[in-house]
């Protein structure tokens, strides 16, 4: 008896684990893993005005999130200087000027995508100090009757770069010429306006004509601001250019400069974001 119901359990636990396991199991063969193709990496040369250094440069850290796979090259220089580059081949996907002057002439030669052209940011001209303000020198109208009695120094932008564009137009306002001045040594110059801000904070220079933002990012004191009347708005348009590879990428770009997240670092740094 004791052997017939050990058969019995035995048979009995052998149908119960058939029906539990479904009977013989195939091994599953593994699926292969199908790669996920990686970005192309993409380079853009982006042309900007020297007073937007830090703005853009901020700007480039926060795109990261954004454009991951796209990496940001600069030249930063005076608008005039990156004209000139552009007009003799340089490779630029996107140009950011300080003034329409310097984007009209590399319209004028085709080098633009079409209606890919914003005015981007509004900025101020400003008569900045160094630290401590030693001549005293105030307002506009304090410098236009002490240049004419050669008791200050100015620096100011050479002739082919929009800050010193603007200056010529504050002159004229005060009927003041540059030449006669530039003989009477009451003038230095700058080939951009990083230059400028370099004589005022090392205090060789009584006084200087530069962008507001230039000389918040410098510390510098802004003693007066010209009016619209004395050298007319500072508008700084931007476009990708026509001759770039990565023509998406460069308008994606462009985009997000014209956005509010980008918007909110201008502002900060005394841009007026007009897009």
């Amino acid at each position: 008896m004791k052997k017939l119901a050990a058969l019995t359990l035995a048979t009995a636990l052998t149908l119960f684990l058939t029906a539990c396991g479904g009977g013989t199991q195939t091994a599953q063969t593994p699926q292969p893993t199908v790669p996920v193709p990686a970005q192309e990496q993409v380079e853009l040369v982006v042309f900007a005005a020297a007073s937007l250094t830090e703005t853009l440069t901020q700007i480039a850290d926060d795109y990261k999130a954004v454009a991951p796979n796209v990496a940001l090259t600069f030249n930063f220089d005076s608008s005039g200087t990156l004209k000139t580059q552009i007009q003799e081949g340089a490779v630029c996907d996107v140009f950011l000027s300080a003034a329409p002057k310097q984007m009209n002439e590399v319209e004028e030669l085709g080098l633009l995508v079409t209606d890919s052209r914003v005015e981007l940011l509004e900025n101020k001209v400003v008569l900045a100090v160094p630290e401590g303000n030693p001549a005293g020198i105030d307002t506009y109208d304090m410098l236009a009757g002490r240049l004419e009695s050669g008791d200050v120094v100015l620096a100011i932008g050479n002739s082919d770069v929009p800050v010193g564009q603007y200056t010529q137009k504050i002159f004229d306002h005060y009927s003041l010429k540059e030449e006669a001045l530039n003989v009477s040594g009451v003038l230095t110059y700058g080939s951009n306006v990083k230059e400028i801000v370099s004589q005022l904070k090392e205090g060789s220079v009584d006084c200087g004509i530069i962008y507001a933002t230039d000389a918040f990012s410098a510390g510098l004191t802004m003693v007066d601001t010209a009016t619209a009347e004395m050298c007319g708005q500072v508008i700084y348009p931007a476009a990708v250019l026509n001759a770039g590879a990565h023509q998406t990428e460069a308008q994606a770009f462009l985009d997000y400069l014209t956005g509010s997240e980008a918007g909110e670092v201008f502002s900060s740094l005394g841009f007026t974001p007009l897009a």
